[in-house]
This record gives structure tokens, C-alpha cells and sequence, in this order.
């Protein structure tokens, strides 16, 4: 029966060619755009190199300082923070402290190179799943040290050093020198907690470790032994935070400061002021826009739908007349819109994967690799479906009501 329904959409589709040209037009123009933004979202906060264990890893962005009479203060954490409050956590197994990246200058052959480099230490490179082109992470005993080593990403190291070898050789990187140890694949700009062009050892900025304050230039990323720690480790960092607040010379000062995941952390400083969750709060703004920009373009499909249905009413009714009963004309019109949405579908992975290939190839966003992984694949094949439901139920219930001998002289109820 599914195999005749499928044949009949299909001569239905060629029938009227430009009917179905206008509707695979907004089913895939739509779709691209969705599928871009999802495929956007993704590369964000997904489970991307080398942020791949999200569900066991939170960082520490924000340090955020209110006074009595309302007045704020926020900024990334303090050495000096991290140090005597985060690092004596018990549940974590692992943490790491890590600078904002800076962009320093470097200079090769009279041309001057801007890059962002990045203190870190040990852990950072145990914790985070970095791919390696070549040679490995600084050791502990270099951070230890304060040796000048340094891992360099990929585009550092051709615009450095072209087709030579990297490893073992010295970079120059604001008047200091060092020697590179490792050649990492490029980092995206948009994993913030992880990206650089140049990672060194966090000893070399040790002038700051005993600098007082809650705030400074620094971000802790802490890695929970399983999934399921992640709200023990929160509510440990959650009685840390309310013993500091007390220790507090003024009393009325109030501290905020939270492990999140990334996603989490953009919702509770984009939506949440920096104090309470804004995760349910941006799923909704996000269901809530692709809904509207989903509904003008169903609306369109579902009238096409209805004139289209409305030229079979004598197959209706013939149908009708033979038995069929409404659920089965129902089923037989939900699954041909279906039929034609995945149709509309696959255009629009196809158009969205020579978009995604653009925004890639421009360089609007540094070192991006949008694509369609399955987690995308999966949310555009929904999005199909959802849209195939959507706009084939009311026109397909529509015809199912028409009484059979109405249906053969082609009325309409």
C-alpha cells in the first residue's frame, strides 16, 4: 500500500510541475535555513574538538561582584581565586586553569603576523581533546619550570613556518621567544574556553598568581569523573561560593559565580544576568523563532495543498464510494506531503551544504567547520517531518469530510 501511495505522489509531483516547484522552493529554502543555523548552534556548543565530553566537562567564566545599592561588577575569575577556592574542590576529577586568549604580534620575513596566545596549564591539554598533527602537549615538569615552550595550531605554523619542520624549532611570539613542542588541528573562535593560536605554559604569567582579588583574566574548565557528578560538583561549588560571600569584608556584597556548561553560561550571562539560569528561557526564544519563521511558509504549503488536494475530488470520491474510509484518505494525503517534504528536504541539505562550504571558505568566522554531522542531519530530518505533519494534516482532513457523491461533482466543504 505504501509502495501505490509513494507511485501516486509521485505522478501527482509531475502532474503539475510548477505546483511542485513552489512548494519544493519554500520547503528547501526553508529548510537551508534551519539547517544552517542548527549546524551553527552545533559548532558553538556541541560536542566538538576538542570540547568532545560536554556532559562532563563545566567551565568557570565569571566572577560577578554586587554592592549594596545595586552596583555590579563582573569579569573573568583571578588567578589568586582559582587557586584558593576552586583548585581544593573534592568531587572534580580533574581541573585546569587557563588565560583569556591576547593577541600578541609576531613577525617572519618583514611580515607582521596577529596572534592570540593562550596561558595554560597541564591539565588543560589532559582534559580537553585536542588533535594533534604533531609532536605532543608541554609536560608538567615545563610548566613547573616556566620552560618557553609552545603548542601552535596548524595556520600558525604554515604561515611560520610554510613546508619546514616545526618541531623543535624556535617562534617568536611578542618579542619572546620559544621553542614549539607540538602542531595542534585549528581550534574554531566560537569554543572561546579552548581557542588559540599559540598555547604556553601558565608559570610564565606567575606575576599574577598572587595578585588579591576575585577577578582577573583567567577561566577554570573542571572535568567531572562521570556524567553524573555534574550536580555534585555544582552544589560543592554552590557552598565554596556561600562560605566566600561570608568571608566578604563587606558584608553586603554579594557574590555570583557558576560552573556551566558552555550553553548554560551564554543563557546565564545573556539572559539570566549573570545570576540565574537562562537555559529554559533561550530554548523557548529558539522553538519560538524557528516556529515563526517555519509558519509563513506552511501557511503557503498548506493552501497549495488544498487546491492540489481539491483537484483529485473525484478520486475521492470514487475512493469513497468504493469504501475507503476517511482515515485512510487521511493516511494516504499525510504520507504524499510527507513524500514531497523529504523531497524539498534533500534540496536543502544540498543547498545548505554549499552554504555551510561558503561561510567556511570566507573566513567570516575564524577557523569554522560547519557541516552536517549526524546531530544536524538528524534535526533537519525532523524539521522535515514536523513541517511534512504540519502542512499536510489540515488539507488531507479537509478532503477526508467531503461526502462521496459531493466529492464526484468536485464541491468542496
Amino acid at each position: 500500500m505504501l509502495k501505490n501511495y509513494l507511485k501516486v505522489a509521485w505522478k501527482v509531483l509531475l502532474r503539475r510541475k510548477f505546483f511542485t516547484f513552489i512548494s519544493l522552493f519554500g520547503i528547501s529554502f526553508t529548510l537551508m535555513v534551519l539547517v544552517v543555523a542548527t549546524s551553527l548552534f552545533d559548532h558553538a556548543f556541541g560536542p566538538q574538538m576538542p570540547e568532545r565530553e560536554t556532559d562532563r566537562i563545566l567551565f568557570v567564566n565569571m566572577m560577578r561582584e554586587q554592592g549594596k545599592e545595586g552596583y555590579t561588577s563582573s569579569g573573568p575569575i583571578s588567578y589568586y581565586f582559582y587557586d584558593r577556592n576552586i583548585r581544593p574542590l573534592k568531587t572534580p576529577e580533574m581541573i585546569s586553569v587557563n588565560s583569556m586568549f591576547f593577541q600578541v604580534n609576531s613577525y617572519i620575513n618583514n611580515r607582521k603576523l596577529a596572534l592570540d596566545i593562550k596561558y595554560t596549564d597541564r591539565a588543560f591539554w589532559d582534559i580537553l581533546d585536542f588533535h594533534f598533527l604533531e609532536g605532543n602537549a608541554f609536560t608538567q615538569q615545563d610548566v613547573k619550570n616556566a620552560n618557553r615552550v609552545a603548542v601552535i595550531n596548524e595556520h600558525t605554523r604554515q604561515q611560520y613556518f610554510g613546508d619546514a619542520p616545526a618541531l623543535g624549532q624556535d617562534i617568536v611570539v611578542d618579542q619572546v621567544k620559544y621553542k614549539v613542542v607540538g602542531v595542534v588541528e585549528n581550534v574554531p573562535v566560537l569554543r572561546v574556553q579552548s581557542y588559540a593560536d599559540v598555547w604556553v605554559p601558565v608559570t610564565l604569567k606567575s606575576q599574577d598568581f598572587n595578585k588579591p582579588g576575585l577577578r582577573g583574566t583567567y577561566f577554570a574548565t573542571i572535568k567531572a569523573r562521570q556524567p553524573g557528578d555534574i550536580p555534585k560538583i555544582k552544589a560543592e561549588y554552590a557552598a565554596m561560593m556561600q562560605v566566600l560571600e561570608r568571608q566578604q569584608p563587606n558584608k553586603e556584597t554579594r557574590l555570583f559565580s557558576f560552573p556551566d556548561t558552555f550553553l548554560e553560561s551564554f543563557a546565564r550571562t545573556l539572559l539570566g544576568k549573570g545570576q540565574e539560569p537562562g537555559l529554559g528561557i533561550l530554548y523557548t526564544i529558539l522553538a519560538g523563532l524557528a516556529f515563526l519563521f517555519m509558519l509563513l511558509p506552511t501557511i503557503n504549503l498548506v493552501n497549495i495543498n488544498i487546491s492540489r488536494i481539491m483537484e483529485r475530488s473525484s478520486e475521492i470520491g470514487v475512493r469513497k464510494a468504493f469504501g475507503a474510509t476517511s482515515k485512510t484518505i487521511i493516511g494516504q494525503f499525510i504520507i504524499e506531503n510527507i513524500f514531497l517534504t523529504l523531497l524539498g528536504g534533500l534540496l536543502g541539505f544540498v543547498l545548505s551544504s554549499a552554504v555551510l562550504w561558503l561561510i567556511n571558505d570566507s573566513g567570516i568566522i575564524v577557523y569554522a567547520a560547519l557541516g552536517l554531522n549526524l546531530r544536524v542531519f538528524a534535526t533537519g530530518l525532523l524539521l522535515c517531518l514536523v513541517f511534512g505533519l504540519i502542512s499536510g494534516v489540515y488539507p488531507a482532513y479537509k478532503m477526508s469530510r467531503l461526502h462521496a457523491v459531493e466529492a464526484l461533482k468536485g464541491g468542496s466543504k
